[in-house]
C-alpha cells in the first residue's frame, strides 16, 4: 500500500512539474514572440541614378511637379531607369514618382490600379496618360512648358 501511495504521489509530482514547465514555455513564447500583423514585404529600390542634372532638366522637373504631373514607375523597369537617367539625380528628386510595384519603396499600388497603369513608365500630364520613355523636349511640349532657358536647350546631363 505504501508503495502504491508513493508511486501515486511521485506521478502527481511529475505531472505538476511537467505542467509548470509547459506553462512557463507557453508564457515565454507568447510574451517574447514577435507580433506580425501585416505581411512583411521586402522594399526594393531600383538602380541608382548616376547622371547629373542640367539646369533645363531641373527647371522642367519643377514645372512638372507644379502642374501636378506624375510618372508611374516600377523599381525593376529598365525604361523607368532610363527615363530617370535622362533627367539626372537632382531633377528626379523634384518629380512626383509613383512606385507601382508592391515590393518597391513606398509603393502606391492601389493608385496605379485606379489609374489603370499597364506600362512603365507612364506619365500623367494634364489628366492625360502617355506611356513609354519620353524625351525632355517631348515632356516640355506635352506640359506646355515655356522658358527662356529651354530655348537654349543644351544636353540636360552636362
Amino acid at each position: 500500500m505504501k508503495l502504491h501511495r508513493a508511486s501515486s504521489t511521485l506521478a502527481s509530482v511529475i505531472a505538476s512539474v511537467s505542467f509548470a514547465i509547459a506553462s512557463i514555455i507557453s508564457l515565454s513564447a507568447m510574451t517574447f514572440a514577435p507580433q506580425i500583423t501585416t505581411p512583411a514585404i521586402a522594399q526594393e529600390a531600383g538602380e541608382p541614378i548616376t547622371t547629373r542634372s542640367g539646369a533645363n532638366a531641373i527647371a522642367l522637373a519643377k514645372h512638372l511637379r507644379k502642374i501636378g504631373a506624375k510618372v508611374y514607375t516600377a523599381y525593376w523597369c529598365p525604361h523607368c531607369h532610363d527615363q530617370k537617367q535622362s533627367f539626372g539625380k537632382q531633377a528626379v528628386s523634384q518629380l512626383e514618382v509613383i512606385e507601382c510595384d508592391r515590393r518597391g519603396v513606398k509603393p502606391q499600388r492601389q493608385l496605379c490600379t485606379d489609374k489603370k497603369i499597364r506600362a512603365y513608365p507612364t506619365w500623367e500630364i494634364g489628366g492625360k496618360f502617355y506611356g513609354g520613355n519620353r524625351t525632355l523636349e517631348n515632356l516640355a511640349e506635352l506640359s506646355k512648358y515655356r522658358s527662356k532657358l529651354w530655348k537654349i536647350f543644351i544636353d540636360p546631363n552636362s
